[in-house]
Parts: C-alpha cells; structure tokens; sequence
C-alpha cells in the first residue's frame, strides 16, 4: 500500500470508527450505586483502537467526532460532552503514545492501563473545576449532592463525592474498554491497517 492510499485509508476508518463511537455514545446506561445523570457507555472502544492502529491523535480525532455528532441532542447543555471528550483524549493518548513505544500486547494493555488512570485522576479535577461548575445552570449543587447523599449520606463535599463516586467508576470504565480492546483489536488489526 502506497502512502496515499494508505492516508486516504486511514482517513476512512477514523471516520468509520468515530460513527461507531457516536454510536455507542448514545447507548448509554446507568450504573448501579452511581447518580442518575453519571451514564456508562463504551464508546472509548474505538478511540482506543484508533489511537493503537494510527496513533493518539487518531484516537483523539474519534473522541472529538463522536462528541460533535453527539452534541447534537445533548442533555446537558453540551457539559457531558466536554467532559466526555476530555477524559476521552487522557484515556487514548497515554494508551497511544506508549503502543507507539512498545508495539506488543504488554504495551498496549500498559499503555491503556495508563490510560485509565488518568482518566480518572483528571476526572476529579476536571468535574471539580469545570465540569459541575457549569452543569449547576442545569441542576443546583444541592440537587447534585443529594444524589450523590441518597447513596451514601455521609458525603459531605463535592470532593469527596467525586473521589469516592467518579474516581473509581472512571477508572471502572477504562479498564473494561482496555479489555474488550484487548480481545477484538488482533482480529481486527489487518482490516484497521488496511491488510489483507
């Protein structure tokens, strides 16, 4: 495969993969133990892919692509997409840039892995800082701890509830998209590659 056509052939499948994610973005679900408007999806899947088989900027691209498509008939005045595609981008780009080091399954089960940590790390400081901030023009912040006090009542500050709640069901989602990554990407590595 030349470099035209292998560009053009990537271009492609980053677009398929991003309508796939979109996808899968709006076929969320709630959580047991998790606040209402605190949904799972799996659509980091192929953000994830895209960043092992093109690199983390590809990865990237499908995060944005996915939000945008998905920002269309947001709930959240378009905070749920912002937050999504932040976590989104520190998940992918850690799991890309350290596949692009070491080309092996160890690498890319570390580099996800990786991935998933500081998604949920960043995720505290993001919902602290950027994300809640903003979605209290939709829902006051008494109404958001309630939720968060009729699962637990001793949390009492918006910290806790991020670090006790978010945290782990961040880290949580990572990790189940590394593995669902980690069984479907060899399958899937010659026709993402453009191999026969």
């Amino acid at each position: 495969m030349n470099k035209t056509t292998y560009r053009t052939h990537r271009l492609v499948t980053s677009a398929m993969l991003g309508a796939v994610a979109s996808i899968l973005m709006f076929f969320n679900f709630n959580v047991p133990l998790m606040p209402s408007f605190i949904k799972m999806d799996f659509s980091e899947l192929p953000a994830l892919l895209a960043a092992y088989s093109y690199g983390p900027v590809a990865g990237v691209t499908v995060c944005l692509v996915k939000n945008i498509v998905n920002l269309m008939s947001s709930s959240t005045g378009g905070v749920g997409e912002l937050s999504n595609f932040m976590l989104g981008c520190m998940f992918v780009v850690p799991a890309g840039l350290v596949y692009k080091k070491f080309r092996s399954k160890k690498g890319a089960f570390a580099g996800a892995f990786l991935g998933a940590v500081s998604m949920a790390v960043f995720s505290v400081i993001t919902n602290y800082y950027i994300v809640y901030p903003v979605y209290t023009a939709f829902m006051p912040m008494e109404v958001i701890m309630g939720m968060y006090q009729a699962i637990l009542p001793s949390v009492n500050s918006l910290w806790q509830a991020l670090i006790i709640f978010n945290m782990p069901f961040t880290f949580i989602k990572g990790v189940l998209n590394l593995l669902m990554c980690m069984f479907i990407y060899k399958p899937l590595s010659p026709l993402l590659k453009g191999r026969k």
